[in-house]
């Protein structure tokens, strides 16, 4: 019998098993793939947005060579926090169902069954891209993750997307040698996109380097060519690969069937205290990236660290309210 077990092995997931374990519960994280696992997959030349030192979590320091830390950085530093605090992590373990009995949580896995008293959901939604919805979307040249530019060399590229994303993508195969046209539904870039980035993209639409479409969007996709809606009637554009940048969402279905409800908003924010962030479940608890539903860029490690202690506290409350 487990006091809180804890469903993701990324960085939030991860502080949830050290405070726990500082806290003296008996935890246990499980995580589907490799170590934090939506790092790994993130473009293999990423520099994320922050400082390392707002990246830290388990008072283990983060020392990068830049102002702002990389993907290779990241994996590096959170491999030695789970070393540093002997973290008991299961991994390449897929979480299948989670069902709750009286005040016991049962937890069906692939590999096992795991009983609980408290349950964290510290998911990441990397797994859950946007989709076009368009004919053509299961062709192999649609992909909806980017990790290096160099497939891209010599290639006619479509990027679908106004966010940091799609700006980095288009950046950086432009720079590979490909051909680069922007979709993009918006009438600009979002304001979110970083802003030593925004002026680069900018100046390259400006200058015809990358051509960009605005207010357009893909009809169709076909095996030498996209159809394209523009505010200038349909385009035919000569096309290799199609890069969907449009954004992932966590998941849904897998909550709700957990006990997680969703607020009416048309972000489909889930249902929780914010003081101590559990769920209308008890016992049920969300942390990171997932509190914020279809608004994906509300959290992050920098600002939903802090949620690891605040549901520990309030599971050790409990238990020694239960105590005799």
């Amino acid at each position: 019998m487990l006091d809180v077990l804890i469903v993701g092995g990324g960085p939030i997931g991860l502080a949830c098993g050290i405070e726990a374990k500082h806290a003296g519960l008996n935890y246990r994280i499980i995580e589907k793939g490799c170590l934090v696992n939506s790092l790994y997959h993130y473009p293999l030349n990423m520099t994320f947005f922050s400082t390392s030192d707002r990246l830290e979590i388990g008072n283990v320091p983060f020392i990068s060579h830049g102002p702002k830390p990389n993907r290779t950085e990241a994996l590096e530093y959170y491999r030695r926090v789970c070393l540093s605090h002997q973290l008991m992590i299961n991994l390449y373990e897929r979480v299948e169902r989670i069902h709750k009995q009286g005040k016991i949580f049962h937890v069906n896995t692939s590999k096992g069954e795991y009983s609980s008293r408290a349950v964290i959901l510290a998911l990441g939604f990397y797994d859950l891209p946007f989709l076009l919805n368009v004919p053509g979307e299961d062709l192999p040249k649609v992909k909806h993750y980017y990790d290096e530019p160099h497939p891209y060399f010599g290639q006619k590229l479509i990027v679908v997307g106004a966010a940091n994303s799609a700006v980095d993508v288009a950046l950086e195969t432009w720079r590979k040698g490909a051909e680069v046209t922007m979709v993009i539904r918006e009438s600009e870039l979002r304001d979110s996109v970083k802003y030593w980035a925004k002026p680069d993209i900018e100046n390259r639409i400006k200058e015809g380097s990358i051509k960009a479409y605005f207010n357009s969007e893909v009809l169709e996709v076909l095996p030498d060519r996209v159809r394209i809606k523009t505010p200038e009637g349909e385009l035919n554009v000569a096309n290799d690969f199609v890069l969907a940048m449009t954004g992932y969402q966590p998941p849904f279905a897998f909550m709700e069937a957990a006990g997680v409800k969703f607020s009416e908003d048309e972000f489909h924010t889930p249902v929780y205290n914010e003081e101590t962030m559990e769920t209308t479940t008890v016992g049920l608890y969300l942390a990171g990236v997932v509190c914020g539903g279809l608004k994906t860029n509300k959290w992050f490690i920098e600002n939903s660290r802090v949620h690891a202690g605040m549901i520990i506290r309030n599971i050790v409350s409990k238990k020694s309210m239960q105590s005799p």
